[in-house]
């Protein structure tokens, strides 16, 4: 059974930090194209960042954001630095098959639960 468990998220004030986390179980991820996505309230699912033999962003977050990841421990990573309120989102992992990275999430077959990330202003 595959898993994917997300943390780091958090409250933070405009202009920090935080390092969000996505442990897999059941697949490893370094077979996987591994990707980020954001949903603020009212809003649809949008794409941040994508990684497989490169990494791909978001206009939105090129240059603040930067997506990882480590193969022992099986976990991707994506740092959000300068935060704006803006950026307040459930953040969501999810992985699909290997391959060039896509934005687009009906490529990506399992998904975590989710992380909260609030910025205030």
């Amino acid at each position: 059974q595959v898993q994917l468990v997300e943390s780091g998220g958090g409250l933070v004030q405009a202009g920090g930090s935080l390092r969000l986390s996505c442990a897999a179980s059941g697949l490893t991820f370094s077979n996987y194209v591994a990707g980020w996505f954001r949903q603020a309230p009212g809003k649809e699912r949008e794409f941040v960042a994508t990684i497989s033999w490169f990494t791909y962003y978001a206009d939105s977050v090129k240059g603040r954001f930067t997506i990882s990841r480590d193969g022992a421990e099986n976990t991707v990573y994506l740092q959000v630095n300068s935060l704006k309120p803006e950026d307040t989102a459930v953040y969501y992992c999810a992985a699909g098959p290997w391959g060039v990275p896509t934005r687009d999430p009906r490529k990506y077959d399992y998904w975590g639960q989710g992380t909260q990330v609030t910025v205030s202003s």
